[in-house]
Parts: structure tokens; C-alpha cells; sequence
């Protein structure tokens, strides 16, 4: 008796770092409101802090009693270790603290902390006066970069949940199955994320180290 040929899965040969790209492109409309939402929340909290300015003074105060903003000082005189500061609050407190780690949990938990931080972001990057506007400028690449970091780590937390509530909708038989698949695709969108946060680390403490000055002179 001859058995029937043996079907490959079709995306089996492909390499492994074109695995994120396989992840988005089959949850291509859910990584696109992600994007709409992560963008749009933190333009409405940029809106918020420009018409509210109390909101915008309120942030800078939180920052000064928390000490970031006397890190930030003591620190962009020396771009290579604020990078590194600037990467290690950026995986720590964001994508661990308000994505990932709340999502192993609670499903679906780091989507709405990180609505929350978005917002807040946007608030504490108001600009309230010229030189505010002009670090703006070099600022609003770190924030495409870093927004799109999150954005793979919260594909992965939608992914995760969506494994864990319904699993059959993934070919798991069983919620603990579904749960290790959703980590898996959670794992493998974090490599492209901590890629671009080291990017963006790299490019916000040497922009405001050369950029911002130069710039000043230039526009103000």
C-alpha cells in the first residue's frame, strides 16, 4: 500500500528572522489598529498636554520628584551610558512592566496599560515653548521607533490572549497548549522589538547630546 505524499507546512522553510515578518502579515488587521491606536493615543495625549498645560507642568513635576529628569541631565553629557539607561527603562518599566509581564497574567492586560502610558507620553512630550518644539524635531523619530517596538511586543500580548481564551481558533487542544503557542509568537516578535529599542536607545541619547543645540541656533 503506497501512502499518500506528506504535506509540508508552507511557511516551514523559512528562515528564522522572517518569522516577525510571517507573524504581521497573517495578523495584519489586528498589527494595524495597533498601530492606529498606540499613534493615535499618544497624539490625543500631545493634544491634551498643548490645550492643557497644568497637565503638561504636572508631568515635568512628577519626572523632577521621581529624579528622571535630574538623570537626564547628569546623563546626556555621556550618550553612550543614557543610551543604555534610556534602553534599560524602556524594556524594564514599558515593555515588561506595562506589556508583557501584566499579559502573562491577565490576558490582554498590557493593551490597556500601555493605552494608559501612551497617553501620558504624549502629555509629558507637549511642547511648551521654543526650545521644547525645537527637541521635538529629532524626539519624534525615537517616538516612531520606540512606538513601533511596542507595538510588536503588544501584537505578541494579543496574540498570547487570543491563544489562551481560544485556543481551537490556533489548532491548540486546550488552553495550556494555546497559552505556550501565544508565548512562542510573543518570543519570537520581541527579537525585532529589542532591536528597535536599541536603535531608539542609540538615537535619543546621541541626538539630544549633537542635535538639539545646533538646531536651536539654527531655527530660534
Amino acid at each position: 500500500m503506497t501512502s499518500a505524499p506528506v504535506r509540508t507546512k508552507q511557511h516551514s522553510h523559512l528562515p528564522r528572522w522572517r518569522h516577525p515578518v510571517r507573524l504581521i502579515r497573517d495578523n495584519a488587521r489586528a498589527y494595524i489598529l495597533l498601530n492606529i491606536a498606540a499613534y493615535g493615543l499618544t497624539a490625543v495625549g500631545f493634544v491634551l498636554g498643548i490645550v492643557f498645560p497644568g497637565l503638561q507642568a504636572a508631568r515635568v513635576d512628577a519626572l523632577e520628584g521621581d529624579g528622571t529628569a535630574g538623570l537626564v541631565q547628569d546623563l546626556v553629557l555621556t550618550p553612550p551610558l543614557f543610551a543604555l539607561v534610556i534602553l534599560a527603562v524602556n524594556i524594564g518599566k514599558v515593555g515588561l512592566g506595562f506589556i508583557i509581564l501584566p499579559s502573562l497574567v491577565v490576558p490582554f492586560a498590557g493593551l490597556g496599560l500601555f493605552a494608559y502610558f501612551a497617553v501620558e507620553t504624549g502629555i509629558t512630550l507637549a511642547p511648551t515653548s521654543p526650545i521644547a518644539w525645537v527637541q521635538l524635531i529629532p524626539h519624534s523619530l525615537t517616538l516612531i521607533i520606540e512606538l513601533q517596538a511596542y507595538i510588536l511586543l503588544l501584537l505578541g500580548a494579543w496574540l498570547l490572549g487570543r491563544c489562551w481564551i481560544l485556543p481551537r481558533t490556533v489548532g491548540a487542544p486546550n488552553r495550556r497548549r494555546g497559552y505556550l503557542r501565544g508565548l512562542r509568537s510573543m518570543a519570537v516578535l520581541a527579537v525585532p522589538a529589542l532591536a528597535l529599542l536599541i536603535v531608539g536607545a542609540i538615537w535619543e541619547a546621541y541626538s539630544l547630546r549633537y542635535l538639539i543645540h545646533p538646531l536651536a541656533e539654527w531655527l530660534l
